[in-house]
């Protein structure tokens, strides 16, 4: 082999060897860049911040401390506050002065009379309640419904047999509950309302709750709570 040839073929290979590392390389950074990506989506669940102390002053709610809890859920879980949502979220203490252990904000993506079905998002913050209550037939059927955990867990209440092992309820509440057998509901766990007209409510676990609630027409007029002080006033609009 003549000194040219043999030095050209030293530089074939010695090009070859340099895109290979360069390849190597290239794919190691790209996934470092993947698993700093996955990193991030990483989410830790979100823990209670607040109680009756916050949430109040003087007696009164205060929608601005309640609002930004509720924001803090959602930027915790990776739910992106749209202008839809800001639009139409609505935040209630049912008029109890307990908001910190009662209450709930929520949206109605769809409500439809016509056609007859309605679609619900429920936020509750860790630990928070809604009252216990059941949903009776007016000029409208009854509401039936179906709740989808999306973020969080919570417990779902319903009639049967009293269950064992209850968790912490509301002391506010321990008069008007009678819906007693519940199952502790993960993301992703669909549960259905029993039986038509019957009592039921939610309670929110440690992490708080996101709920998707998949129904029939929500009538306002068919809806009965158990708790006979509850004002269903949303405190962003006072409607």
């Amino acid at each position: 082999m003549k000194n040219a040839d043999k030095y050209n073929l030293i530089d074939i290979i010695t090009m070859k060897t340099s895109k290979l590392i360069l390849v190597a390389l290239t794919l190691t950074v790209l996934a470092a860049c993947g698993t700093k990506k996955e990193e991030k989506t990483v989410m830790k669940p979100y823990m209670k911040k607040y109680t009756n102390a916050d949430f109040y002053k003087d007696g009164k709610i205060q929608p601005e401390i309640a609002k930004k809890a509720y924001l803090e859920m959602l930027e915790s879980y990776g739910v992106p506050f749209s202008k839809t949502l800001a639009a139409g979220i609505w935040i209630t203490d049912f008029n109890l002065g307990d908001f910190e252990n009662v209450g709930m904000a929520g949206i109605f993506w769809m409500n439809d009379s016509t056609h007859g079905y309605f679609a619900h998002e429920i936020y509750l913050l860790p630990n928070q309640m809604i009252p216990q209550h059941a949903h009776v037939a007016t000029t409208l059927p009854a509401k039936f419904e179906s709740w989808r955990v999306v973020h969080g867990w919570c417990y779902n209440f319903g009639i049967g047999d009293p269950s064992v092992n209850l968790p912490t309820l509301p002391a506010s509440q321990k008069d008007y509950i009678t819906a007693l057998n519940f199952v502790r509901q993960e993301v992703d766990e669909v549960v259905a309302l029993k039986k038509i007209e019957s009592p039921h409510f939610l309670l929110a676990g440690d992490n708080g709750a996101i709920v998707a609630e998949y129904a029939t027409y929500h009538d306002g007029a068919g809806l009965r709570f158990a708790n006979p002080n509850v004002v269903f006033v949303d405190m962003l609009s006072q409607k």
